[in-house]
């Protein structure tokens, strides 16, 4: 099963529901921690509530008193307090009863709005992100992260490689922003880089694309397989939601139920 720690977005395509439409696709159980109650639509964010840290570390604490969890994702986390009630409940497990930690690195949606605060960068950079298996940025948030700007794939290539000795843990850089004909990402971890790549699908614009592929990825870990196959998958599932892609009104949306992975 999989715990998923991120903010609700009312209009289903991201965050929480996205997670939830995934792990019930790819066969897992999946529970959640909200962050943050979100109001938007694919267009704009309105407004953002964040819970209370007492509130969200309940959650969290209630579901590993409950569940045998093997894969955690995490979100958007919003604030520096919210991300270091995170942080304090992991490290209160057990080293060796940890289960897999997934982080995507939320900081802008689609439509433009800031979802981290300038505290919570230094958090997530500082505190959350040294004790991931997996960091999932795409191109901007990672170079965010790195301070630079990644205009081309060798440099998104030196951003994951260079991310790994800075951090010490594995980072997956996405280079779906690229907009060329094939959506590359790239994989350093301590074994090496691995590379994933698709047919871009084109004219279609969608929101929640990051957080569906890093729960599809933890939904694969929770599963039992490797990091390299997990991302395989990840990258297969993210590929065809956005190819199978919905017609809704004036919105185009993520299909999350394309073809059942196990």
């Amino acid at each position: 099963m999989v715990l998923t720690i991120a903010g609700s977005d009312n209009s289903g395509g991201a965050g929480i529901q996205a997670d939830l439409k995934t792990f019930t696709t790819l066969g897992v159980y999946g529970t959640t921690a909200i962050t943050c109650v979100v109001a938007e639509n694919p267009h704009r964010v309105q407004s953002i509530h964040p819970v209370p840290a007492p509130i969200l570390r309940q959650q969290i604490e209630l579901i590993f008193e409950a569940f045998p969890v093997a894969a955690v994702k995490t979100g958007m986390l919003y604030s520096e307090k919210l991300i270091e009630t995170v942080v304090n409940v992991w490290e209160s497990l057990p080293p060796k009863k940890r289960p897999w930690l997934v982080v995507d690195p939320v900081m802008v949606a689609t439509s433009g709005a800031m979802l981290l605060s300038k505290k919570g960068m230094s958090a997530l950079s500082e505190k959350l992100i040294p004790l991931a298996d997996l960091v999932t940025p795409n191109l901007e948030e990672a170079g965010v992260l790195l301070g630079r700007k990644i205009t081309a794939e060798k440099e998104a290539i030196q951003a994951a490689e260079d991310s790994l000795k800075k951090w010490g843990v594995p980072f997956l850089v996405k280079g779906g922003h690229f907009r060329l004909a094939q959506a590359t990402d790239f994989m350093a971890t301590p074994r090496g880089l691995t590379v994933v790549t698709a047919p871009r699908v084109k004219g279609v614009k969608t929101h929640g694309s990051g957080c569906t592929y890093s729960a599809a990825i933890a939904s694969s870990l929770a599963h039992g397989h490797s990091l390299e196959e997990a991302l395989k998958r990840g990258k297969k599932f993210i590929t065809q939601a956005i190819k199978h892609h919905l017609r809704l009104g004036k919105c185009q949306a993520l299909n999350h139920f394309p073809y059942p992975q196990r």
